[in-house]
């Protein structure tokens, strides 16, 4: 500002130079720390090298962000995580690259300078340094050793200040060798002492074969910034592909439910019109067998009345031509195993509506059963006895959490040696379920466990062990204690249900808040009694203080 800096001139920012650039940045510098900080891409952690500006207003390398764009699967700032639609075009900042270069030469021009030690009044800077002689020289100092042979033969580098440090100070004498055996400089004289059997090389070859691995390692490190921001990307796409799975999950089952109601009247429908369709074709049937009858019926009458004028007749030639044609068995059918075929059909459908009735009617009992027991909230209170010494308990028996300092318990063989908690109730048949608050925790596990368990010294829970827990171990990653272990992201729920049903070999848990599932342990075989079981996890300096909650009973 002008009451700090009168002399200086306030354009407009349009105006602004690179020069005015560069003093602001000196000032941030001065005050704040290295201004290459302020010029660093945070992909490669050098000064910016063709700087290209993100939507998001953040710098980096243009070949370092068409690297890291390369390899992900969507388009993101490395900095703030902001993700882009679409691939932005990206040019370079032709101003920012300007400032860069002129920090860059700053920094050069800023570099400690080496004076001529030979100049007699104004001191020219150094050009190089002589490691015989141990000076540095200006340009004009320089000569005889361009041109004496005596000199010649001396051992020239850059100027540098220090030139004590590449002197060996046991012999002073030039540092022109590595010793690869002590990893250390030696001089030519120091090869016919204590080094004289070492490995020892020119220090220019070593030199490079260090600057080498500097590059391989710094390839290494520039890769593994890149593994783990796709890992990033691979996090964040596990995160939303869940949401998506769940979202279709609730989709799917009210889908599922819809189409079996659908799938249920459609097969009474079906099963109605099959049975009137039955019904008329039986009517149909007993109406064509009566007419038939009826016509024998009327055949047979008229034969009868024949033979009785025939039985009472003196025409003895008109009996005998008749005899056989009266006297031989009437073309009627065998009446006897006829009957009507549809009486079959329709009990047989009566007794499948019948039984599909009692299907739908057991399946409406199972839901309203289940979503009843999920309804109805299990007592819980925590068992003090059991208890890590370093855990604290609310007066109701309702919360826990790491206190931190251990607390001045009894000895007891219930207690366990690992941070944890059970319930005072335990249950060896039917079915339970229970409500835990976890908000604002990122570590902590919940479940059943068998009274049986080992409580004492190392722990590895296991259903083999005795242990069905849920557990998160940082943020937004899950692990599941089942055999082998289960791992996997989902966004923290507020509220986890925990539902067991003993007879059944099932326990599962719940997001309350958007009543979703999240894991079932299913085809267990439980022998021993069963406690619900809480683990606040450690306090982690106050970051996961909150405790664990358990759901009080509703009135209703």
């Amino acid at each position: 500002s002008k009451a700090i800096y009168p002399s200086l001139t306030i354009l407009p920012v349009h105006e602004i130079r690179v020069d005015c650039i560069l003093f602001v940045l000196s000032v941030m510098a001065s005050s704040s720390g290295p201004l290459n900080e302020e010029l660093q891409c945070s992909i490669c952690m050098h000064v910016l090298t063709d700087p290209v500006t993100t939507p998001c207003g953040h710098n980096f390398c243009k070949t370092c962000l068409n690297k890291c764009w390369t390899i992900t699967q969507t388009c993101f700032c490395p900095l703030c995580k902001e993700t882009f639609s679409r691939r932005p075009a990206i040019k370079i900042n032709t101003t920012l690259r300007e400032v860069v270069q002129h920090f860059k030469e700053k920094l050069n021009q800023e570099e400690s300078e080496v004076f001529c030690d030979f100049c007699d009044e104004r001191k020219q800077k150094a050009v190089k340094s002589c490691l015989t002689c141990q000076s540095s020289y200006c340009e004009t100092h320089l000569e005889p050793h361009h041109r004496v042979p005596r000199l010649k033969k001396h051992t020239l580098i850059n100027a540098v200040e220090n030139l004590e440090d590449y002197v060996c100070r046991k012999h002073e004498r030039p540092l022109e060798l590595f010793c690869r055996d002590d990893q250390t400089c030696v001089c030519l004289s120091c090869t016919e002492g204590d080094h004289r059997t070492h490995n020892t090389v020119p220090i220019e070859e070593e030199s490079r074969k260090k600057k080498n691995q500097l590059l391989q390692t710094q390839t290494d490190v520039q890769q593994m910034i890149q593994d783990r921001m796709k890992k990033i990307q691979e996090i964040q796409h596990s995160v939303e592909l869940r949401k998506r799975n769940t979202e279709e999950e609730k989709s799917a089952s009210v889908e599922l439910f819809t189409d079996l109601i659908r799938s249920f009247e459609r097969c009474q429908s079906e099963l109605l019109k099959m049975m009137e369709e039955q019904q008329k074709a039986a009517e149909k049937q007993a109406e064509d067998l009566i007419k038939e009858l009826q016509q024998e019926i009327t055949e047979l009458k008229r034969r009868n009345t024949e033979l009785e004028q025939l039985s009472h007749t003196d025409d003895h030639l008109h009996l005998l031509q008749m005899y056989s044609t009266l006297c031989s068995r009437p073309h009627t059918k065998n009446w006897t195993e006829i009957s009507i075929d549809s009486d079959v059909n329709v009990y047989s459908m009566h007794r499948a509506l019948t039984q599909l009735k009692k299907t739908h009617e057991t399946l409406n009992e199972k839901l309203c059963q289940t979503g009843c027991i999920l309804r109805r909230l299990l007592d819980v209170t925590l068992d003090p006895d059991t208890a890590y010494p370093y855990l604290i308990l609310s007066d109701d028996g309702k919360q826990v959490s790491d206190g931190v300092i251990e607390q001045d318990v009894p000895e007891n063989p219930k207690r366990f040696d690992d941070c944890c908690v059970l319930a005072k109730e335990g249950f060896r048949t039917g079915r339970f379920y229970y409500e835990v608050q976890v908000e604002g925790k990122s570590d902590w596990n919940l479940g059943v466990v068998r009274e049986s368990i080992n409580r004492k010294g190392e722990i590895s829970p296991s259903p083999e062990n005795g242990f069905w827990l849920l557990g998160e171990v940082t943020e937004n990653l899950y692990l599941v204690s089942d055999n082998p272990f289960v791992t996997f992201f989902l966004e923290t729920p507020e509220k986890v249900g925990v539902f067991v049903d003993y007879e059944e070999g099932l326990v599962s848990f719940y997001d309350v808040e958007s009543s979703c599932h999240i894991y079932s342990f299913t085809g267990q075989t439980f022998t021993d009694k069963l406690y619900p079981y809480f683990g606040p996890g450690d306090n982690d300096a106050g970051k996961n203080s909150n405790p664990l909650i358990i759901s009080p009973v509703s009135s209703n």
